[in-house]
């Protein structure tokens, strides 16, 4: 007999690719070429191809830097916008303080006291155009402060980012 032959059955033969499938035994009725042929005077219909569910990206970056100029424009603007919003609460505040009659009040507890309530009236003190003058110039010192110190916080953050490497971030979609 042939030295491939053990216990007289033919040795497998082994794919020389490693992802290549092995060789099955078929028999006649499951060849391929008949099965897969269309009858004649028929079109060969396509099988329906399933799509896998899209998957959801992502991506790492990482900010390396901070441009001081474009952060101090932006920090300018919202301070800009808190400082409006800072002088028109402290407007709906005062009218509703004075509305409600806490002004007058405050005066008549001072008088009760026995102090002498004609030099001390709260509702001249704390007139409307002295509450939003104050508002309003404390407002402005807040603008300068902040729009100085985020864009200093910037600069700090692009010394710190050079040696750390900067915030690495992942964004997914989802």
């Amino acid at each position: 007999m042939s030295e491939n032959l053990e216990n007289d059955e033919p040795a497998a033969i082994q794919p020389t690719n490693e992802h290549a499938a092995p060789r099955v035994a078929r028999s006649v009725s499951s060849d391929p070429e008949e099965s897969t042929l269309p009858p004649s005077g028929t079109t060969p219909v396509r099988p329906a191809v399933r799509r896998a569910a899209p998957r959801a990206r992502r991506m790492s970056l990482s900010l390396t830097r901070v441009d001081a100029w474009s952060v101090a424009k932006v920090s300018f603007l919202l301070s800009i916008a808190g400082a409006i919003i800072q002088v028109v609460a402290a407007t709906i505040v005062w009218l509703l303080l004075d509305a409600v009659g806490v002004f007058g009040q405050i005066t008549q507890i001072v008088s009760s006291t026995g102090l002498d309530a004609d030099s001390f009236n709260l509702g001249n003190v704390l007139s409307l155009p002295t509450v939003v003058s104050a508002v309003t110039i404390f407002s402005i010192v807040e603008v300068v402060i902040i729009t100085l110190l985020t864009t200093i916080v910037a600069l700090i953050y692009n010394v710190v980012s050079t040696l750390v490497g900067g915030v690495h971030l992942t964004l997914g979609d989802d």
